[in-house]
Formats: structure tokens, C-alpha cells, sequence
């Protein structure tokens, strides 16, 4: 069975940075494109990055460009996200998934940006 955990959030200053990760038991198969979203009470998930199965394509919400990076290790299951410059704007629960979002969702990983 899919299993999804994210962990690394946390509480942090305004131009900080985190990283977050994102492992991925049980999928048999292939590696296939894993995407991070984002939440906030009372909205919808949003999509903030996603690589394909090999990292040779990545994608960025024009909002975190130049200051997020997504990346992933294969041999591990994981999936990475450095956010760096982090802005108040940023704070939310982070998931992962595959891009059409069919894996069972982990409990998320919040992040806070606060001084």
C-alpha cells in the first residue's frame, strides 16, 4: 500500500530557509512525477512545484520561483523542497502527491513564516 510522508516544517523567521522532504513507500513501479501543494484553512490545495520521474523537468508556481527548490533521490523514495527567502505568504500545510494528485495524501507538514 501507498504510503506518502512529508516532514522538515516548522517555525520560521521571514527570510529563512527550510527543507522539506517527502518519501514515498510502497508504489510499485516506475518513479513518476511527484508535485508539492500547499494549504491554508479554508482553501484549496495549490500546486507549488513538481519534477518529472528523472528531475529532468521541473515546474514553479511563478510565486516561489528563484527561491524554491524541488528535487528528489530515487534510490531513496524521497522528494525534496528547499525554500529559502520564505515569506509570511508561504505559511501553510505542504503535501505531496503524484501530479494528479490519485496516492493517498500524508498528514502534511506545516510551515509557519513569522517574526
Amino acid at each position: 500500500q501507498v504510503q506518502i510522508s512529508e516532514s522538515g516544517g516548522g517555525l520560521v523567521q521571514p527570510g529563512g530557509t527550510l527543507q522539506l522532504s517527502c518519501v514515498v513507500t510502497g508504489s510499485p513501479g516506475s518513479p513518476t512525477t511527484i508535485a508539492w501543494f500547499r494549504q491554508t484553512p479554508g482553501k484549496k490545495r495549490d500546486l507549488v512545484a513538481h519534477i518529472s520521474p528523472f528531475g529532468s523537468t521541473i515546474y514553479y508556481v511563478d510565486s516561489v520561483k528563484g527561491r524554491f527548490t524541488i528535487s528528489r533521490d530515487n534510490v531513496e523514495n524521497t522528494v525534496f523542497l528547499r525554500m529559502t527567502q520564505l515569506k509570511p505568504d508561504d505559511t501553510a500545510v505542504y503535501y505531496c502527491n503524484n501530479l494528479v494528485q490519485t496516492l493517498p495524501w500524508g498528514q502534511g507538514t506545516q510551515v509557519t513564516v513569522s517574526s
